[in-house]
């Protein structure tokens, strides 16, 4: 019996070892947010992709279309320096980088902070499946509650 029962003891700790050893660290626990993904209800498209984290950075870019035209852009980094990983993103071309920093998530979201940022204050990022991106934005923009809920399908990155 006592065999048996170190036989089992070792295969955990060798299981679990294994299993630890497998756990993404650092920006690579983000790798779940690459790809390509849409959002469109048929006035508005919303296009975002994400690059694979390399680097100690992810490169993401957003393009809104409205009736055939671009109406917003966004150029975003998530880069992880002196243990800390952060979202800088700078919205239209001229525009001054914001950052956001990590502050809490799991394996699947990711939740970025920025409290003296104007708005948003928060931004958030989830894998609701394989196929299937849930971001939003939130704070306090002129002294109300505000948040706003994007839903992304995964698409080939054309």
């Amino acid at each position: 019996m006592f065999k048996r029962f170190g036989l089992c003891l070792a295969s955990l700790i060798i299981s679990s070892a294994v299993c630890l050893g497998n756990q993404k660290s650092g920006i690579s626990r983000l790798g779940w947010m690459s790809g390509c993904w849409v959002s469109d209800d048929g006035r508005m498209r919303i296009e975002e992709c994400w690059m694979k984290p390399a680097g100690q950075s992810m490169i993401g870019t957003s393009r809104t279309l409205a009736e055939g035209k671009t109406v917003f852009t966004e150029f975003a980094m998530i880069r992880e320096e002196n243990g800390e990983i952060n979202y800088v993103v700078s919205i239209g071309l001229y525009a001054k980088p914001v950052s956001f920093k990590l502050i809490g998530g799991s394996d699947r979201e990711a939740i970025f902070e920025n409290p003296a940022h104007d708005y948003p204050q928060r931004i958030i990022y989830r894998s609701e499946s394989a196929d299937s991106l849930f971001a939003r934005i939130e704070g306090v923009q002129k002294g109300v509650q505000k948040a706003t809920d994007f839903r992304y399908k995964r698409t080939s990155c054309e």
